[in-house]
């Protein structure tokens, strides 16, 4: 990021700018590989992530309308990738010698891998399922409005987030957590709730039982 700073002061605000800036990454890298691909043999480790950046920027910045009379694939940012391929690359699988402060030539440690390049020609891809995926939630809510105090959803979720008053819950947690209401339902009791008090409403979809602020970012 060339030394640019997080605006945000809390973890939220940070969490949220994090993924804006992954997401722009993965779309970025999405045009150059379609790009790469407009173009039979071409090899999309010439696509510089550099001219896509800047020509994606100088479109915010510019505001500029781009007019084509023709039906393309790739787009202006694909075009300007296309324009400006980086030479081709030399195939190595090792890792990159970083200069230690001490000195300058301190030998990389016994790590298993390579020392000389190696063509690659193939690779193993281990897709990996969640443990604990969460259950699908119900169609309907339970009516629960006839029932003792104690065993209303109200008191259950208040007495969830106070087993960890410090936790910062999503609405889907807590729905997935009970099983017997819909998450709009789930979503619209957190609010009512948050807004008379009971619960606290810390950010876009969180909630937790007490009053919580981040500690400041050093």
């Amino acid at each position: 990021m060339n030394g640019r700073l997080l605006r945000s002061g809390d973890p939220i605000g940070i969490e949220q700018e994090v993924w804006s800036l992954l997401t722009l990454y993965q779309a970025l890298r999405t045009v150059m590989v379609d790009a790469a691909e407009s173009v039979p043999g071409t090899d999309p480790d010439r696509c510089g992530f550099t001219i896509a950046f800047q020509t994606a920027r100088d479109q915010v910045i510019q505001a500029a309308d781009v007019v084509t009379t023709t039906v393309e694939p790739v787009g202006l940012i694909g075009r300007q990738i296309l324009s400006g391929l980086l030479p081709p690359r030399r195939q190595r699988v090792s890792t990159r010698k970083v200069k230690t402060p001490i000195s300058r030539y301190s030998g990389r440690r016994d790590d298993g891998r390579p020392d000389a390049s190696r063509t690659v020609t193939d690779l193993d891809v281990t897709i990996l399922e969640p443990s604990d995926p969460l259950p699908a939630l119900p169609t309907a809510s339970r009516d629960d409005r006839h029932t003792a105090p104690g065993k209303r959803r109200r008191h259950r979720i208040l007495t969830l987030l106070q087993e960890d008053p410090t936790r910062l819950w999503q609405p889907r947690d807590i729905a997935a957590h009970f099983g017997d209401v819909t998450l709009e339902t789930m979503y619209r009791q957190l609010n009512r709730w948050a807004a008379s008090g009971l619960i606290h409403k810390l950010g876009p979809g969180l909630y937790a039982a007490t009053t919580w602020s981040p500690t400041p970012l050093a």
